[in-house]
C-alpha cells in the first residue's frame, strides 16, 4: 500500500540548497544527492511506519551516502514530509516545523 506523500515548501528549500551545494563542490553530485533523498522518499511513502519516531510524532529516515535526515509525519492517512535536515544540525532547527 502506497500513502499520499506531500513534501513541504521548506523542505523543498532543504534539498534546493543542498543540491547547489553538493553541485557546487562536484559537478553531478547534487543529482546524486537528490537520487538517494528520492529513495528515501519512496520508501517512506511504501510504509512510513517502517522509521522510527524521533520526536513526538514525527519519524527519522536516514539519507544513505549523504549526512542527511528526512523528518515527516505520518497521520495513518497520508505522509508529509517536514524536512531533509544535515545530520549535525541543532534538533530545534527541524522540531520547530513539526508543531
Amino acid at each position: 500500500m502506497s500513502f499520499r506523500l506531500t513534501i513541504r515548501p521548506e523542505a523543498e528549500t532543504d534539498m534546493a540548497e543542498q543540491f547547489g551545494w553538493y553541485e557546487a563542490r562536484k559537478k553531478g553530485l547534487g543529482y546524486e544527492f537528490l537520487a538517494e533523498v528520492r529513495t528515501v522518499l519512496r520508501q517512506i511513502e511504501e510504509n512510513p511506519l517502517r522509521h522510527a519516531e524521533a520526536y513526538r510524532k514525527t519519524r527519522r529516515a536516514l539519507v544513505r551516502r549523504f549526512p542527511f535526515k528526512v523528518f515527516y509525519l505520518h497521520d495513518g492517512q497520508r505522509v508529509e514530509v517536514i524536512g531533509v535536515i544535515h545530520a549535525r544540525r541543532e534538533p530545534r532547527y527541524w522540531q520547530q516545523r513539526a508543531s
